[in-house]
């Protein structure tokens, strides 16, 4: 395909030659000859030493073929003169040396130029070899390859060969493209501002990186709560063993048991949770060839910064040259081999339509179109198809992304309470201090909680640290808004220090013009916001990148590349405190520093109220009337605003703003009214919240008090009183392992009825095991938990509604829970729930999903009869059924169900271990069906129990069989209040001693058993290979028996107990 250079070796002699007579003058007896033409040089006529010298004997300048020297320089210590015999005698060794060094460079010319061939060779195949060099090493020999590269594509186009010259150019700049491409990227993300970084410098991303918990997140969800009403229910949630962490650089890797790759993932995760740091760390990795080195290209294009170019027509290679000049001599195609990552990051502060339904087609990376279609049909893959994609959102954005375009879900967790630790260590450098700061955060449980959130940590460690270190006084922070209120006080003495100071009067111009801004965009959804938006609220753009201690600017450095700023607050609820912080100040000021009320309805309706307290009742209605909590926060400050502590930390920026204490009397009173009034149970635990920023804890006070007591002396608790229950226990640190809700009220109490679980839902949800017998449950409340175990951080793995009439109707409704990817359901207790066969074909279709987690379903007592086993054992033999345990005792079942049941251990699928079918009319014909199942080497049954079921010594024959096969699993049988007989115990004792019977545990309570039972089942396990342990043979009349008192005493003997 490319030929070989020639031989360099007269061409190497020459330059080496001509080199040496440039730098070394010439010795007046000597004659040079050429090494093209072979004829005499003529000496030079102005020479100092001009004299002729004798024939030499020997030619003066050789070809380098020649095994002889070539003549030496002269000694330039003697100038002028001739040399000496001395020197005359060193020339034939300097000649040999020069000679071997020349040999040496030419090997290693033609070793290189060979070495570089084979790698160009390869980029025309496209078939990239991993180069062995360090980073050193391809910065040493970056020049000599790319003049390699530069002659070899001259060669192939003196030969006509220009495709192959075009495609060795292209394929040649990808190293020097790559490698410009990470050092930019290593400078740009190797150092991260927290938030506003102290003092304005930055940290460097490897002293403060906290591992994060990234887990296999489930199907994309409407949003419901308020992220801080997340990030408290996350808080509980502990990894599960199907949520396997996965760290951010081996995000595009495919988790055990999955087959297919994986091209397009999306990361979801509240605000502050760490997304985009994971992103950094990932591009950061890559940059500084730590990981992922397979990858060719890493592009970052924030969702902040594509809304700049939103309104132009572009290709995507021009979008790609535009964000990285590194790139413009590439295009990318559908045939490129090369590794290609693309990140979209921040979908939530994406200001594109995204229409994926309508948008055009289009899959060639040149064609132009907007940047809405561009980037469907990225993440669509009609357009580079074979590129990566890694999305990251905040969960209320995430279903904008059709689930058919995403591979895999994954969300970012946050901090648990080690890591929070790991973090505050790493971020205070004085040990004894950062002490003292965790200390305090988690004398607080509100405030810990909120730790979970990274930047949350750094906005905590900043104030504290400061209050701590630096302040001369102040009360240390409790509450959410004290925290913020502290947090602001630092970043306008900040900017006061640094800008030099300012009157109270234009700092709080400035800052209620950004709660203006942070207000307008909270009520349009919106986190990102640009230069026309804070012209909308009279901010002076010059002025808002000077004051970017609360406002932080995202620049780029590339000329032309944006026409304006993106702007953003640190953080969600920064944007949610100067919003609150702006309404409460132009309230009680009544200045007109508010947004035209034409176009902002929400904001009349608040400035309509007369007083503080009506201000703040319209805002807690404003809270419980949105379906996803998205004023909740804003009111928690609004409310926390108007306390006397917060007041006063604020006194130089809120002058006049005073309120009353009666003020907050009559709000308090408000809002437990509200609870009384048996809100939403999320947004009741939210006007908990809003009591403690009032400095109320009377409710949850009572219930403390309440949970002192003991079980025997406390009285029923008053549905007001269920709901400060569930948020005391809720912002407890204890763990809900398990939730009795009868235990905080007997029968006929508020706390045993549908409006008592509804008010104890979060905490239901909250908890591992929910034990909701005999409650007086009707099917308000199967609608309720139904939606609970389809919740996201639903922490339920036992749940026992034995004893209310849930009926056929709620276990249909129950189901769809249990058929939910994130219901993580492992026990369901329905003992006598008033349930028919129609109840088993609903929890069959549950038991086949294949999100199905269940592993122990109870149904004992209920009349299922037959025809419902039969519907039931469709799932039990169904691939995606996990269940381990089956209790079917008291169900109207004959030897019919057998036959079914029998069918459904055979099935190569079965998980079943334990069945239990006491009191049922199985007769010795239903257990001949179960024999043939126990035979079957798909059978993994270990425990069955026949208690009552009718059974004579026909049935112990069969048991018997069984259990001599060397497939039998059994190691329990129960058969007691069955006629067995002392003949059906003789027959079962034939097999006890055998080493295929694997049976440790046996019971034969009122079986009508003689004494000669008692010596058939001695001698059986006497024998060396019983593996008997336990026996039961209460309540036959022997207690006379001295039978098994040798086994007993036995230390060979397995047998550990025999109850008479």
């Amino acid at each position: 395909m490319m030929s070989q250079p020639g031989d360099s070796k007269d061409r190497t002699h020459q330059m080496t030659t001509r080199s040496s007579r440039e730098e070394t003058p010439e010795s007046p007896a000597s004659s040079h000859a050429s090494m093209t033409t072979g004829t005499p040089t003529k000496r030079k006529r102005d020479s100092p030493s001009h004299k002729v010298r004798p024939d030499s004997p020997a030619p003066s300048c050789v070809s380098m073929k020649s095994d002889r020297s070539m003549e030496p320089p002269i000694d330039l210590k003697e100038r002028g003169t001739s040399p000496t015999i001395g020197t005359q005698q060193k020339r034939p060794r300097l000649h040999h040396e020069l000679s071997s060094v020349l040999r040496e460079v030419e090997c290693k010319a033609k070793e290189f130029l060979t070495n570089e061939l084979k790698r160009l060779t390869s980029y025309l195949t496209e078939d990239f070899p991993e180069s062995p060099c360090s980073e050193e090493d391809e910065e040493h020999q970056r020049e000599a390859r790319d003049g390699a590269l530069k002659i070899a594509v001259h060669i192939l186009r003196n030969m006509n060969q220009e495709v192959l010259a075009q495609q060795l150019e292209k394929y040649g700049l990808v190293p020097r493209c790559q490698q410009n491409l990470k050092v930019r990227l290593k400078e740009k993300f190797q150092k991260v501002f927290e938030g506003v970084a102290k003092q304005g410098q930055p940290a460097r991303l490897e002293d403060i990186y906290t591992e994060l918990y990234i887990t296999e997140g489930e199907s994309v969800e409407v949003n419901t709560e308020h992220e801080v009403r997340q990030i408290e229910m996350a808080s509980r949630r502990q990894i599960t063993k199907r949520e396997t962490p996965i760290k951010c650089t081996d995000i595009f890797k495919p988790l055990p048991g999955q087959d297919n790759p994986i091209r397009t993932v999306l990361t979801k995760g509240v605000a502050g949770i760490g997304k985009t740091v994971s992103v950094q760390k990932f591009i950061l990795d890559w940059a500084e060839e730590k990981a992922n080195q397979d990858v060719t290209f890493i592009l970052p294009l924030p969702f902040r910064e594509l809304n700049v170019i939103k309104d132009k027509t572009l290709s995507l290679m021009n979008v790609i040259h535009l964000f990285f000049p590194e790139l413009k001599r590439l295009t990318f195609s559908d045939e490129d081999k090369s590794k290609i990552v693309f990140i979209l990051d921040g979908l939530d502060e994406s200001r594109l339509p995204l229409h994926f339904q309508t948008n055009d087609y289009i899959c060639d990376v040149t064609e132009p179109a907007s940047v809405d279609v561009l980037l469907t049909n990225l993440i669509k893959g009609n357009l580079l198809p074979t590129v990566l994609v890694w999305i990251t959102s905040r969960p209320s954005a995430a279903n904008q992304i059709p689930s058919e375009c995403v591979d895999q879900v994954t969300e970012v967790r946050g901090f648990n309470d080690p890591q929070k630790e790991e973090y505050f260590m790493k971020r205070i450098t004085k040990e004894k201090l950062a002490i003292r700061i965790i200390t305090h955060l988690k004398s607080s449980r509100t405030l810990y909680i909120m730790c979970h959130i990274p930047v949350f940590c750094w906005m905590s460690s900043t104030v504290l640290e400061y209050i701590l270190t630096e302040a001369e006084s102040g009360e240390i922070p409790k509450s959410l808004t004290q925290m913020y209120t502290h947090f602001l006080i630092i970043q306008t003495r900040h900017i006061s220090l640094k800008y030099g100071n300012r009157d109270a009067d234009a700092l709080l111009e400035t800052l209620l013009s950004l709660g203006k801004l942070a207000f307008q965009q909270l009520e349009k959804g919106n986190v990102i916001f640009y230069e026309e938006d804070l012209r909308e609220c009279g901010i002076d753009v010059t002025e808002a990148s000077v004051y970017s201690g609360v406002c932080t600017q995202i620049f780029r450095e590339e000329a032309g590349l944006y026409q304006g700023k993106v702007f953003c607050f640190v953080h969600l609820s920064i944007q949610e405190y100067l919003a609150s912080l702006y309404v409460f100040v132009c309230f009680n000021r009544r200045e007109t520093n508010a947004p035209d009320h034409s176009h902002a309805a929400l904001l009349s309706v608040l400035f309509g109220s007369t007083t503080v307290q009506d201000l703040q009742k319209t805002a807690v209605d404003l809270a419980l009337q949105s379906p996803t909590g998205h004023w909740d926060l804003f009111v928690r400050f609004l409310l926390g605003l108007s306390v006397e502590s917060s007041q006063n930390l604020l006194r130089d920026l809120l002058p006049n703003t005073v309120c009353s204490p009666s003020s907050t009397e009559g709000t308090v009173t408000c809002i437990k009214q509200k609870i009384r009034e048996a809100p939403n149970p999320e947004r009741c635990i939210n006007l908990f919240h809003c009591l403690s920023e009032l400095n109320d804890n009377s409710l949850v006070e009572e219930v403390q008090r309440y949970l002192q007591m003991g079980k025997g002396s406390r009285g029923n608790l008053s549905l007001s009183q269920l709901s400060a229950l569930a948020f005391a226990l809720l912002m407890s640190e204890q763990d809900l392992m398990q939730f009795k809700l009868k235990d905080y009220g007997g029968r006929g109490s508020p706390a045993r009825s549908d409006a008592g679980l509804l008010r104890m839902l979060p905490v239901v949800k909250a908890s591992t095991k929910a034990v909701l017998h005999s409650c007086n449950l009707t099917e308000s409340s199967w609608v309720a938990l139904a939606s609970v175990l389809r919740a996201k951080s639903c922490c339920v793995k036992d749940l026992n509604l034995s004893g209310n009439k849930v009926l056929d109707s709620g276990v249909e409704l129950l189901c769809t829970g249990l058929e939910h990817p994130n219901c993580r359901l492992e026990r369901l207790e329905l003992w006598a729930c008033d349930l028919t066969e129609n109840s088993c074909a609903a929890l069959s279709s549950a038991l086949s999903s294949n999100s199905s987690s269940l592993r122990d379903l109870n149904l004992n007592g209920n009349e299922l009869q037959d025809s419902g086993v039969e519907l039931l054992s469709t799932g039990l033999k169904h691939p995606n059924c996990k269940l381990e345990i089956l209790e079917l005792w008291e169900c109207k079942l004959s030897e019919s169900s057998c036959a079914f049941l029998a069918s459904a251990l055979c099935s190569k699928s079965t998980s079943l271990r334990k069945l239990n079918l006491k009191n049922n009319k199985l007769r010795d014909a239903g257990v001949k069906q179960l024999y043939s199942a126990l035979e079957h080497p798909n059978c993994k049954l270990e425990t069955l129990e026949l208690q009552g079921c009718r059974l004579t010594q026909e049935s112990c024959a069969s048991l018997a069989s069984a259990l001599l096969s060397d497939t039998s699993s059994l190691k329990m049988l129960s058969l007691s209040s069955n006629n067995l007989l002392d003949s059906g115990v003789e027959l079962l004792s034939a097999a006890l001693g055998h080493p295929n019977c694997k049976l440790e545990k046996l019971k034969l309570q009122s079986c009508h058993l003689t004494e000669r039972s008692c010596e058939c089942l001695a001698s059986a396990l006497s024998s060396q290979s019983s593996s008997m342990r336990k026996l039961n043979l209460r309540w036959n009349n022997l207690e006379q028996s001295a039978a098994f008192l040798p086994l007993l005493q036995d230390p060979n003997s397995k047998l550990e107990s025999a109850k008479l």
